[in-house]
């Protein structure tokens, strides 16, 4: 498998996007809903899969589409190709404020295991499959499900990490454990599981979930300290309950606190 070879520049700092440059007839996949904006002589198509696979037929194409159904993408993926004779270049922008992590395939011995909804776009030719969990622990609890993504072949792929990103390099024998919803992806050498939080009071009491993740090295893991997940559910329990109200910024006051603080809606 050869990937098409992409030249690319991050910009921003929270609210980040990728630029990617392409030379004449290089391409790149995106999610449906990440493009941001691209030069004249940008040709867009959508696609079945990841477009990874040449001469499978229609058969093939459906079943390499099927894939992305269970990690809950959609059927169809976005492919954008340099048509004209020069260089020119398109953007593809990060989902919710966070972190766009560049991965070289190659310094993964060509594969890289993701969260299923971390992935942002990679240079034509790069494989997004599906990644079955061998343990029972993981698919039951992992809360992301028994299926994650992988990112296999030998070009550029890029990742989004919601708020700030860590990056842990484990060595052999070394242990990590992680909010099951702050992995971003790590290392097909990771040894991967989810333990159980333990004690009658942290189980009842703590507000962490039951169970936390547990990485082995040897290997690089991505750690994000936003899961969309997590971001979500505060946006929802502050929106305005049934009678319109929001909920209250922590002032004792209640309702005339949110008159003090300049809140004035009804």
């Amino acid at each position: 498998m050869t990937a098409h070879e992409i030249d690319y520049r991050i910009y921003g700092e929270e609210m980040q996007y990728v630029e990617i440059e392409l030379d004449p007839q290089e391409g790149v996949v995106a999610e449906a809903g990440s493009f941001m904006m691209m030069e004249d002589g940008i040709k867009m198509e959508t696609i079945f899969g990841d477009g990874s696979q040449k001469d499978t037929g229609f058969l093939g194409q459906i079943f390499g589409a099927g894939k992305r159904i269970l990690t809950g993408e959609s059927l169809f993926m976005t492919a954008f190709y340099n048509v004209l004779s020069g260089k020119r270049k398109v953007s593809f922008a990060s989902p919710y404020p966070g972190k766009i992590i560049p991965i070289d395939l190659t310094r993964f011995g060509g594969k890289f295991i993701c969260q299923k909804d971390a992935f942002l776009c990679a240079a034509k030719g790069v494989s997004i499959g599906i990644e079955f969990s061998k343990r029972l622990g993981r698919g039951l609890f992992g809360g992301e499900g028994f299926i994650m993504q992988k990112l296999e072949g030998d070009g550029m792929a890029f990742v989004h990490a919601g708020g700030t990103m860590a990056m842990k390099e484990l060595k052999a024998g070394e242990t990590l454990r992680v909010d099951t919803g702050c992995i971003i992806g790590f290392d097909q050498t990771i040894d991967y599981d989810i333990e159980f939080v333990g004690g009658i009071k942290n189980t009842v009491f703590g507000g962490e979930g039951l169970f936390f993740a547990e990485l082995q090295g040897p290997g690089t893991v991505y750690i994000q300290s936003l899961p969309f997940s997590r971001l979500a559910g505060r946006v929802l329990a502050s929106a305005p309950q049934g009678g319109g109200k929001s909920k209250g910024e922590g002032s004792v006051l209640g309702g005339l606190g949110d008159l003090l603080d300049g809140d004035n809606r009804f």
